[in-house]
C-alpha cells in the first residue's frame, strides 16, 4: 500500500544524531565565550599592570593586541554559535518531518492570507487553512518561499513546466542531497520574518528619490562633514575660534531637522526588511556555491549572477546599508552622528545609489529564490513520501488513470485507496452511496491529487497518469449574512463560474457534490440533469456526487458520456458497515433511516 512506506524511523535516528551534534557544538560554544572573558580580564590585568609601572607604550600595545584578539575570540564564538543554532534547528526539521507524517499539523502556517472563497477550488480541497495540503507540503519561512509555493497551489503549471518541476524536486528529494536541502530549509529560520515583504519595498522605494531634485544637498553630504571635522581639530589646536566649529555643526542640525520626515520615512521602510534581506544572503550564498543536474536548477541558479556580480553580494550590500543607517536608533548616538558626519543623509545616498545599480535585478532575484524555495519544499515532501507517485502527464484529453490512489490529508495506517479510469470530454462520472461512504471524500482525493500533480509534486498513489486542466469544486456553500445570501443562492452564484469557466476555451475537470440541495427535489433534479447535459457540450469533464438516483438514469439518455459508479455500506443488526470502495453502477444500499434510528429518532419499519 502507498503509505506503508515511511521515514518516521529515519527521521528519528537523524533527529538523535543531531541532537549529539547538537550538544557538542553548544559545550564549545560556551568554552570559546568563556575565553572570551579570559582574554577581556587577561588584557586589562595586562594594561593595568604596565600602565600602573608607567610603561605606558607597552600599555597601549596590550590594549591593542588583546583588544584584537578579544574581537577575533568573538567573532569565532558568533560562528561557533551559528553552527549550534543550525544545529538545534535542523534537529526541529526533522521532529517536525515526524509530526507530518503522524497528521500533527496544527503547529505549521496554514497559509491563511491566501484563503480565497471564490477560488475555482482551494476552499474545497482544504489546500489552505487548518488541516490544509498547504501545511504539509510547505517548509519555507520566508514571504517569497510561500508566496510562490501558494501561486504553484491556486494555478496549474504547462505540462513543459511540470516536467521540469518534477526533475528538480527529484534531484533535491535525492538522499545525498538530503544534507544540503535541509540546509537551506534551516537557514532563513535564523532570522526573523514578519509579513512586510520585499515587494512593499520595492514598490515603494522604486518611486522615492530624495537626491533627484536636492543635487545642492549630495555635495554637502561629503563637503559639511570634512568642514565640521576640520573645525572642530582646528579649535581643538587654538587656530580658529570654536565658533567655526559651532556654526557647521548647527548646519548640520538644521538641515537635519528640516528633513526629519523623509529620514524617519527611508529608515521604517528599509529596516523592515533588513532580517529578511540577511536571511536571502545566507540562502543564496548556500545556493550559489552548489552544483545541479537538473536544467532548470541550473538555469535558476545562473539567473542569481547574470549580472555578473554574484545576487549574495548584491542583497548583502543591501544588508550592511540597513545595518548602519539603523545605528541612528540610540538617541545620544544619534545626535552626534547627525550633527557631525550628517548620517541618515549618507546612507539614504547610499541606498539610492544602490537602487541605481541594482534594484531592476532584485525583484527577479527574490522570484528565482522563491522558486528554489518551493522547489525545495516539495523536494522534502517527496523525500518524507517515497512511496508516492510521479505522475505521468498525458495529452489526451481529460486522461485520467489512478492505482491506488488515497487522500493525504488521511493520516491512517492502512488507508483505504481506489482505482479510476476515464478518457476524454465531455463525460461526467455520476457517483451515488449512502450517507458517510465516501462519495465527498473520494471526489476531494482525486481533486486534491489532480492539484498536486499540476504543480510538479508527487501523488498519493501507486500511479496516476493525468491530462493538466483547470481544476473547479462545488462542494462547501453556505448563506452569507453580511451579503444577505441564502445558502442556496450562494451555491448558485459557486456553479455560475462552471459555465463561465468552460466558455473561455480551457479544459475544465469539476467535482459538484450534492448540487442544488437548497431546494425542493424536483427542482434539484431538473437544475442537475439539465447541467449535466449543458456540460455534455462543453470542453469539460467531471464527478457528480449524489443521493438522487434519478441522475444514474442519465446513463442510458446520454450513453458513453455518462457514467454510473457508487460507494455502498451493510447494516449488520445495528452496526453500518463501510468498505469506502469505489464500484461501476448506481447504489443499491442506502442507511439514511438506520442513522436516524441511532440517533433517537423513531422511524417506522416498512413491511
Amino acid at each position: 500500500m502507498v503509505l506503508n512506506t515511511n521515514r518516521e524511523e529515519f527521521y528519528r535516528q537523524r533527529s538523535e544524531t543531531l541532537a549529539d551534534q547538537e550538544k557538542r557544538a553548544a559545550t564549545k560554544s560556551r568554552w570559546v565565550s568563556w575565553l572570551r572573558v579570559a582574554v577581556f580580564l587577561a588584557g586589562a590585568g595586562t594594561a593595568y599592570y604596565f600602565f600602573s609601572t608607567d610603561n605606558h607604550t607597552f600599555g597601549a600595545i596590550a590594549i591593542l593586541v588583546f583588544y584584537i584578539l578579544f574581537i577575533l575570540v568573538m567573532r569565532w564564538h558568533s560562528r561557533l554559535e551559528f553552527i549550534h543554532q543550525q544545529l538545534v534547528l535542523l534537529r526541529k526539521i526533522n521532529e517536525e518531518e515526524i509530526d507530518r507524517l503522524h497528521g500533527r499539523l496544527q503547529a505549521f502556517d496554514g497559509g491563511n492570507l491566501f484563503i480565497d472563497d471564490h477560488h475555482p477550488y482551494t476552499s474545497d480541497l482544504d489546500i489552505f487553512g487548518q488541516s490544509s495540503l498547504f501545511q504539509l507540503v510547505n517548509r519555507s519561512v520566508t514571504s517569497i518561499g510561500e508566496l510562490t509555493l501558494a501561486r504553484w497551489f491556486r494555478k496549474a503549471a504547462p505540462a513543459p513546466v511540470i516536467l521540469q518541476r518534477q526533475q528538480a524536486v527529484a534531484e533535491l528529494a535525492d538522499d545525498k542531497q538530503l544534507d544540503w536541502l535541509q540546509e537551506l530549509i534551516a537557514l532563513p529560520r535564523h532570522f526573523k520574518h514578519d509579513e512586510a515583504t520585499a515587494d512593499g519595498f520595492i514598490r515603494w522605494f522604486s518611486e522615492k528619490s530624495f537626491y533627484k531634485e536636492r543635487g545642492w544637498l549630495k555635495a554637502l553630504v561629503f563637503i559639511l562633514p570634512i568642514l565640521t571635522l576640520a573645525a572642530i581639530a582646528a579649535w581643538a589646536y587654538g587656530a580658529v575660534s570654536g565658533y567655526v566649529a559651532t556654526a557647521f555643526l548647527a548646519v548640520q542640525y538644521l538641515i537635519g531637522h528640516k528633513y526629519r520626515v523623509e529620514r524617519d520615512e527611508y529608515y521604517d521602510n528599509s529596516t523592515g526588511i533588513y532580517e529578511a534581506m540577511r536571511s536571502y544572503t545566507r540562502q543564496l550564498q548556500h545556493i550559489e556555491q552548489k552544483q545541479f543536474t537538473s536544467a532548470v536548477l541550473i538555469k535558476l541558479q545562473a539567473k542569481l549572477q547574470q549580472s555578473g556580480t554574484k545576487g549574495s553580494v548584491i542583497i548583502d550590500k543591501l544588508a550592511n546599508i540597513i545595518d548602519y543607517f539603523s545605528w541612528r536608533l540610540s538617541t545620544l548616538m544619534s545626535f552626534f552622528l547627525n550633527t557631525i558626519l550628517m548620517w541618515d543623509f549618507v546612507w539614504m545616498y547610499r541606498l539610492e545609489n544602490w537602487r541605481e545599480r541594482y534594484l531592476p535585478q532584485l525583484e527577479e532575484m527574490l522570484n528565482t529564490l522563491g522558486e528554489i524555495e518551493a522547489l525545495a519544499s516539495i523536494a522534502a515532501f517527496q523525500h518524507a513520501h517515497p512511496g508516492y507517485a510521479i505522475p505521468v502527464l498525458s495529452d489526451q484529453p481529460f486522461d485520467l488513470k489512478t492505482k491506488e490512489l488515497a487522500h493525504p490529508l488521511i493520516f491512517s495506517v492502512t488507508p483505504v485507496a481506489n482505482d479510476f479510469e476515464m478518457q476524454g470530454a465531455g463525460k461526467t462520472m455520476v457517483v451515488t452511496g449512502s450517507n458517510m461512504s465516501g462519495k465527498t471524500t473520494f471526489l476531494r482525493t482525486v481533486g486534491i491529487n489532480m492539484v498536486m500533480a499540476q504543480m510538479g509534486a508527487p501523488v498519493c498513489a501507486e500511479s496516476m497518469t493525468v491530462t493538466p486542466t483547470q481544476v473547479y469544486t462545488a462542494m462547501r456553500t453556505a448563506d452569507n449574512l453580511s451579503e444577505n445570501t441564502s445558502s442556496f443562492y450562494a451555491e448558485l452564484k459557486r456553479l455560475r463560474m462552471l459555465p463561465e469557466l468552460t466558455e473561455q476555451g480551457q479544459p475544465v475537470f469539476y467535482f459538484l457534490d450534492e448540487i442544488l440541495k437548497g431546494t425542493n427535489s424536483r427542482d434539484r433534479h431538473a437544475g442537475a440533469m439539465a447541467l449535466i447535459r449543458q456540460l455534455h457540450k462543453r470542453n469539460a469533464s467531471g464527478f457528480i456526487s449524489t443521493h438522487d438516483l434519478e441522475l444514474g438514469a442519465m446513463e442510458q439518455e446520454l450513453p458513453g458520456s455518462v457514467y454510473n459508479y457508487s460507494f455502498n455500506s451493510d447494516i449488520i443488526g445495528d452496526e453500518i458497515k463501510f468498505d469506502y470502495k469505489l464500484r461501476e453502477g448506481i447504489c443499491r444500499s442506502f442507511n439514511a433511516s438506520k442513522l436516524m434510528q441511532l440517533m433517537g429518532i423513531e422511524i417506522e419499519e416498512k413491511v
